[in-house]
Formats: C-alpha cells, sequence, structure tokens
C-alpha cells in the first residue's frame, strides 16, 4: 500500500477538467468531464490511509470511502465500486449532486493540512459510471419471496432506496407517485447540467426490471386515501419529501412575473425532456432575454439562477439576505454561478416588489448587516436605515426552502400525527408514525436537506419495516423450536 498510496505530498490536487463558462452556459450539459482511468487511480493515490477517517464519519452513508479509494489506486476498480455501492443505493447521483466541500472532502485531513483535498465526489462518479459501462451493476435480485408487500409514497431518493432494499428482502414493492416519471427532484428539480437524467432513469429502470412496480400519475388523497394503502400493503412508508414553497410577504409579490421556485425548475427540467410546457412557452416560466432576480441562498436557488443563465436572461442577480460566508449554499455552486455571469447582491432582503399587477419591474432592498450571533453561533441580520437599494427586474424567483405539505388534510388521515413543523412524528427507533404500520423517513421527517441523507434515511427506514415484518415470523420459530 504504501507505494501507491499517501502521494498527496507529491501529486497536487486534481478535478475533473471543467468546460470553460462561456461554453457551458449555453447548453444544460453536466459541466466536468469524466476522470480518465489513469488521472482517476493518480488521484485516489492521494489518501492518506487515515486511521480515524473524517471523510467516512462525515458522510451521512459512512461509506467506506478510504478502501475504496485504495483499490482505485492499484487498480481494482469492480472491487471498489462494489464497496462503493455496499453503502449506497446511488452512488453515481452522489458522487454528481452531493456537497463534498460540506461533506466528505471538507473534513478531509489532508485538507486540514493544507495539501487540497481527495477528489472523492469525482472519483466516486469515476466508478459509478465505469461500473454502468462494464457491465458491473447486477441486476435487481430478491431474495425468496417473503409473502409481504410494502408501499412506499414518493419515488425520490428516500422511496427509491428504500423501494430497491426491501425488494432485495423479497418483498413485493409498489412505489405510489404523483409524477408520471419516478426520481422526484432528481428528475424534476436538479438540473441537467448537475445531474442528467439518463443517469436516474438508468437507476430507476434497474428497480423496474428487479420487480418494483410504480403507480405513476398516483395521488395519495385523491386516487386513495393512506387508510387504503395501508389495507393494501402489510407496511407502508411515506416518503413524499417537503414540496410546499416557503412564500415571500412583502408588496407586490402576487404580481406576474413572480414565480415559486420550483415550478420553474419543473417547467425547464420539462421542457428539457421533450415534454410542450405551456407555461415556458408562453414565457411565463422562461427567462430568455429578462432580467431576472432570485431571491434566496440555497442550493435551489443555485439551481434557479444557472438555468435562467442557460435560458438566455438578459441578466441574472441573486438576493441574499446575509454574506456569501454566511450563505447555506453550496460554495462550489456559488463560484460555478459566478463564473457564468450571475451577479451576488450579498446583505440585501426583499422589501417590496416593484411594478403593476400585470407585471413586475423590478425589486427594492433593504441593505442589511450581521449582527451578534444566536444561541446556535449562527450572526443575525439587522437592516441598514436609508441604505434601500433597486433591482430592476421582468422575472422574480422565490428560492426560499420548502415546508411540508399538510398531509393529514391531503391523504385523509388526521390520525397521522405531525410535528409543529407540519414534518410528520417518527419513533426515533423504529421510524414508525402514530399510524399502525406506517412508516416515515427522508425530509418528511427531518425537513428540507441533502439528497444523500434521504438516501440514508431511506435504508433506515427499509430495515425498520423489515424488523416489524419479520417480527412474527421470528416469535413463531421460537415458539416452535420451544
Amino acid at each position: 500500500m504504501a507505494e501507491r498510496m499517501l502521494k498527496f505530498t507529491t501529486v497536487a490536487r486534481t478535478t475533473p477538467s471543467k468546460r470553460d463558462a462561456e461554453t457551458r452556459a449555453g447548453d444544460f450539459h453536466e459541466i466536468y468531464a469524466d476522470f480518465i482511468d489513469a488521472k482517476a487511480s493518480e488521484q485516489a493515490s492521494r489518501c492518506s490511509q487515515c486511521g480515524v477517517p473524517f471523510c467516512q464519519t462525515h458522510c451521512p452513508l459512512h461509506n467506506n470511502i478510504p478502501d475504496w479509494l485504495r483499490m482505485t489506486a492499484e487498480g481494482r476498480l469492480e472491487e471498489a465500486y462494489g464497496l462503493s455501492q455496499a453503502t449506497n443505493s446511488m452512488p453515481e447521483i452522489c458522487g454528481r449532486i452531493c456537497p463534498q466541500d460540506r461533506l466528505c472532502e471538507g473534513n478531509c485531513v489532508i485538507e486540514q493540512s493544507g495539501h487540497g483535498t481527495v477528489t472523492i465526489g469525482a472519483v466516486e462518479r469515476y466508478l459509478s459510471d465505469k461500473a454502468w459501462e462494464e457491465g458491473w451493476v447486477q441486476p435487481l435480485r430478491p431474495r425468496a419471496d417473503r409473502g409481504a408487500s410494502v408501499g412506499v409514497i414518493g419515488a425520490g431518493p428516500a422511496g427509491l432506496a428504500a423501494a430497491e432494499r426491501l425488494r432485495e428482502m423479497g418483498y413485493a414493492v409498489t412505489v405510489y407517485d404523483r409524477h408520471d416519471r419516478p426520481g422526484g427532484l432528481l428528475i424534476y428539480g436538479i438540473p441537467n447540467f448537475k445531474l442528467e437524467k439518463d443517469v436516474v432513469e438508468r437507476r430507476t429502470r434497474r428497480l423496474a426490471e428487479g420487480g418494483i412496480e410504480f403507480r405513476l400519475n398516483f395521488e395519495v388523497g385523491r386516487d386513495a386515501s393512506l387508510t387504503d394503502l395501508r389495507a393494501r400493503h402489510d407496511a407502508v412508508l411515506i416518503a413524499t419529501g417537503v414540496y410546499a414553497a416557503r412564500d415571500l410577504v412583502v408588496p407586490g409579490v402576487g404580481s406576474a412575473g413572480v414565480a415559486p421556485a420550483l415550478d420553474y425548475l419543473i417547467a425547464s427540467n420539462r421542457e428539457g425532456l421533450g415534454e410542450a410546457v405551456p407555461e415556458f412557452r408562453s414565457g411565463e416560466l422562461n427567462a430568455e432575454g429578462r432580467r431576472v432576480v432570485v431571491i434566496g441562498g440555497g442550493d435551489t436557488a443555485m439551481d434557479c439562477v444557472r438555468t435562467a443563465v442557460r435560458q438566455g436572461a438578459a441578466s441574472v442577480t441573486c438576493l441574499y439576505r446575509r454574506d456569501r460566508a454566511n450563505m447555506p449554499g453550496s460554495a462550489r455552486e456559488v463560484s460555478h454561478a459566478e463564473e457564468e455571469g450571475v451577479v451576488f447582491e450579498w446583505l440585501g432582503a426583499p422589501r417590496a416588489v416593484t411594478g403593476e399587477a400585470s407585471g413586475v419591474t423590478g425589486v427594492r432592498a433593504a441593505r442589511m448587516r450581521l449582527s451578534a450571533p444566536d444561541v446556535t453561533g449562527r450572526q443575525g441580520i439587522a437592516e441598514v436605515e436609508g441604505a434601500d437599494f433597486d433591482l430592476p427586474a421582468d422575472l422574480v424567483i422565490k428560492a426560499l426552502g420548502f415546508d411540508p405539505e399538510d398531509l393529514p388534510t391531503v391523504f385523509d388521515a388526521p390520525g397521522l400525527a405531525v410535528s409543529r413543523w407540519g414534518t410528520v412524528k417518527a419513533d426515533l427507533r423504529t421510524l414508525e408514525t402514530s399510524m399502525d404500520g406506517v412508516f416515515a423517513a427522508g425530509d418528511i421527517v427531518r425537513g428540507a436537506s441533502l439528497v444523500v441523507w434521504a438516501i440514508r434515511d431511506g435504508r433506515d427506514a427499509a430495515d425498520a419495516i423489515h424488523r416489524r415484518l419479520s417480527a412474527p415470523a421470528q416469535s413463531a420459530a421460537l415458539i416452535a423450536a420451544e
């Protein structure tokens, strides 16, 4: 190992080549090229093989990163992929969209020592894409039929991860989703330049070929109540995610030309999938030729500003009430956006949307300053008096985050307990809700979070459901043995 690893002092950190900003801003293709074999092996060899690998402990899935980096450096690529997918249901997706700068790479020991992090995400993507190309990704093969079925509500990352794991255990699994394609936000919310849709579709196709049934265009509450699904299956998992957009409460927000971020992104992604979207074709949800202001500072806001650039916006500005250091979105995404021409107005909070009801003309904003930290350590904000400023805009996009929908009402399930934030209450140990045999996982429990956390929660939920459904059989076996 010593000959192949620990090369961080002699080999510089290198990422896959990135297309130049002017070129990539003209299309929706992914911005990074793939590693070639030699470069992936070289970069993997920089790993210091820590005794206590902080990259692994700070990964929600606790992926065995040092070992599959060593295997990659040694050319044992199929083994490396096998190890990476053993803990991750979607490694090729995490390799593309995980904020590695805040998770594994951000906690890399050699990064802390000034040598530059190992490019973990790029190697993970390389291994997974190589596996698909070489046929190393095995079909989904369930174990012996357990004679029990599970219904999963939501075909996003949490629901898909749970469905795959349950099917592997031998359960009949039906996934219900309101959209016409499985994938949730992976298909409809994340733009192609971060995650091309064929990457998601080959993963969901593998699940369908493995016997998972997808019931699409299916809305719980309209086509069946939660109680109906519970009667149909031995267990039900709620993995809907959170889709209710937080609103902007300022004068003029109801004017034409103000759009929720998710509506805007879904319209763009549907057009990219070849559908005719009336709101896009009419210009209502299309930034072409328009002055765009996106309000918000998370990853969804970054998706919006970078989408607007590619649609041919006349100008794109991101308005955020705190400074760059306090921005919740990925620092890497902010850098990409700046390279592509997005202007950031830091320390600015919307005061009003200007113009007429028939169309906006701009955003009036208050200049803010950072104040003392609160109990969590995060700095507060305070308004600077007399420092208002105006931003011209024909399209204003609200990217302020997401809250849960009112599921007890939507699902016609008044017995489903929710927290004061509207998230579904689930037992921390069993992941079971207040309704017998109904479990919950992902953002609908923890609130809006990362895809990698959704995958982790889905896998944990599958294990919890298996423990619940196999318990009676285990008890019967013990009684018979006595």
